[in-house]
């Protein structure tokens, strides 16, 4: 293990320091505050475990840490925060900035520069396609991916289905507001930006909404499970590429960063992903129009239900395929060890595997283009970018 000083700063706008004494050092390196130095070099330290600024963020890199101190207690992480370009941007739809990176792109840029050595995403903010030397090292245990409705107070214990017509629904999601607006053509949906805090907040002390939805997974890695009134199935509302899935993004030659956090890979989670990405890159989806899908695993069967729809959801295609992932670990060893798959490299999942997986995603795809996929979503695409 390489070893390395830490930098004394504070987190900004972070409810404690992440770099402190006491918070980084064990007690049994802990020593008298005259040399903090002295501590530093008595304990290895990876440099930089690199989280944006969001407490949403903090939380899922802190238990990504948590997850490699209980795998490697001699190494030491000093978490960095870091806003992005879609953290800054809060008055206009994702769908309408058009940047491909928006959550990756300052973060990756330290990942090159070497002043980290990974980086915490929500997996459903990576695209299909990372920048050449990047990798996705882990695919954590997914959290439930479904969405969540979170109702406005005066309207606790209805359902969508009870709201009175013409009520307005809060959503940033082309996809969740196509599927809502065809299953609830009754109600109205709005765009909606902003932390979880900030829209929950819009939520409760405005009368603009009468609710809003967000991923089950956000709430509940927030501890706000009690605002979620109704969850919305997939026959309701299918889900997003990779949503409730953290990633850990490294350099793609750095073998000593890849073997560590390999071990933080789940298997069922990447392999669903893996399919659910490769949906997604076939079809050149993104977040600019609206990609939904649905995946599961059971028995060594892998099940993947994909569709696409036109914004107001009048228009879509949907279908479901599978394939066999039951294969078992082999010496891999050798040139092919480290090929990544939709930009993820999973050492210790059989690799062929992967491949089903990976093939899964592309001919679902491929189904729904030859049915008419691509007309649809390059109409979305170009009513969106009307609006």
């Amino acid at each position: 293990m390489r070893a390395s000083m830490v930098r004394g700063a504070i987190l900004p706008g972070a409810t404690a320091s992440a770099f402190d004494l006491e918070n980084i050092v064990p007690d049994c390196q802990r020593t008298a505050k005259s040399s903090l130095a002295t501590v530093w070099m008595m304990c290895f330290l990876f440099k930089a475990l690199l989280s944006a600024l969001l407490q949403l963020a903090r939380i899922q890199t802190d238990s990504v840490v948590e997850m490699l101190r209980e795998l490697y207690p001699d190494v030491h992480f000093e978490i960095v925060a870091m806003s992005t370009t879609g953290d800054k941007i809060l008055d206009t739809a994702l769908s309408k900035i058009g940047e491909k990176s928006l959550f990756t792109k300052e973060l990756e840029n330290a990942l090159e520069r070497n002043e980290v050595d990974l980086v915490v995403h929500s997996l459903k903010d990576l695209p299909t396609s990372l920048p050449p030397g990047f990798t996705i090292g882990a695919v954590c245990k997914r959290e439930n991916p479904l969405d969540a409705v979170v109702f406005h107070p005066k309207n606790c214990g209805k359902t969508l289905h009870l709201l009175p017509e013409k009520s307005v629904i809060g959503t940033s999601s082309l996809r969740r507001a196509a599927q809502l607006k065809k299953k609830f053509p009754q109600l109205e949906f709005r765009d909606i930006r902003g932390n979880l805090n900030t829209r929950l907040k819009k939520l409760d002390e405005k009368e603009d909404f009468s609710a809003i939805i967000l991923a089950a997974a956000g709430l509940k890695r927030m501890g706000w499970e009690n605002r979620i009134g109704q969850l919305l199935s997939p026959e309701d509302c299918l889900y997003a590429v990779g949503q409730g899935a953290l990633a850990v993004e490294v350099r793609a030659k750095d073998q000593e960063i890849l073997n560590m956090v390999s071990a933080l890979h789940d298997a069922d989670t990447v392999l669903c992903c893996i399919a659910e990405r490769a949906f997604m890159k076939r079809l050149e989806g993104g977040c600019s129009v609206p990609v939904a899908v649905d995946s599961t695993l059971s028995d060594g069967q892998l099940y993947l239900t994909g569709a696409v729809y036109s914004l107001d959801g009048s228009d879509s295609l949907k279908d479901t395929m599978q394939t066999s992932v039951n294969y078992p670990q082999q010496n891999e060893d050798g040139p092919n060890d480290d090929v990544q798959h939709v930009g993820i490299t999973a050492k210790n999942v059989p690799g062929q595997a992967l491949q089903a997986a990976e093939n899964l995603g592309v001919e679902l795809a491929s189904l729904l283009l030859s049915k008419g996929a691509k007309h649809i979503l390059s109409v979305a695409r170009q009513l969106n970018d009307a609006r």
